[in-house]
C-alpha cells in the first residue's frame, strides 16, 4: 500500500462559497495537509495560483469574474505561468455528462461532484498523485491525456492520427509525497 505524506503537498481551493472552502480545507487538514490556500473567485484564484505555486488546485465550476473552466484554460496556457502541468480537480454541483466532457476538454485532471465525501476527495487526490496522466499538446489542445484507458483491442477511429501530438511526461507528485515509513 502506498502511503502519501499530505504534509508535503500544497493545495489551492477556489470556491465562491466560504462554507464549501471550509469543508474542503477541513478534509485536506484531516488527510494531513498543512499548506492549504484559498481564493473566493477565479481572478483571486489565478493570483493565488501564481503566488503560492500549488501542487493541486481544487476549483469550483461556477464562480464570479471567471469560472473554473476559464481558470483552467488560463492555467493550461503554456508559457503563461510557471506550472501549466498542475493537477486540477473540478468541483461542481453539476455532474451532467456534458459538463464532465467540457471539463476534460478544458484540461481538468479530475472531476468531483458535490456533495463531496472525504473518500471521493481522497480518491481524486490519490489518482493525481499516484497515476499522473501524461500531457498532450496538439494545435487545439494542451492538458492531461483525455484517454484514461489504452486498449490494444480498440478498433474505432484514431482521431489523434493525422494531427501531430506531443506527449509530455509530467513529474509525478508521488516522489514528493512518499512518506518515510
Amino acid at each position: 500500500m502506498i502511503r502519501i505524506d499530505f504534509n508535503r503537498l500544497r493545495f489551492l481551493v477556489i470556491d465562491d462559497n466560504a462554507h464549501m472552502r471550509r469543508i474542503v480545507r477541513t478534509l485536506l487538514h484531516g488527510f494531513g495537509a498543512r499548506e492549504v490556500y484559498e481564493a473566493e473567485d477565479g481572478a483571486a484564484g489565478l493570483e493565488a495560483f501564481t503566488h503560492y505555486m500549488p501542487d493541486i488546485v481544487i476549483t469550483d465550476w461556477s464562480m464570479p469574474i471567471f469560472d473554473g473552466l476559464e481558470l483552467t484554460s488560463m492555467i493550461r496556457q503554456p508559457g503563461a505561468n510557471a506550472n501549466p502541468y498542475v493537477a486540477i480537480i473540478m468541483l461542481t454541483g453539476h455532474s451532467e455528462k456534458k459538463r464532465v466532457l467540457e471539463s476534460r476538454d478544458a484540461g481538468v485532471t479530475e472531476f468531483l461532484a458535490k456533495p463531496i465525501s472525504a473518500k471521493a476527495l481522497y480518491q481524486r487526490i490519490l489518482n493525481v498523485v499516484v497515476n499522473p496522466r501524461p500531457f498532450i499538446r496538439t494545435k487545439t489542445f494542451f492538458g492531461p491525456d483525455r484517454r484514461r484507458n489504452h486498449s490494444s483491442s480498440y478498433v474505432g477511429p484514431e482521431r489523434r492520427k493525422g494531427e501531430k501530438a506531443d506527449v509530455i511526461k509530467v513529474q509525478p507528485l508521488l516522489d514528493k509525497t512518499k512518506s518515510s515509513v
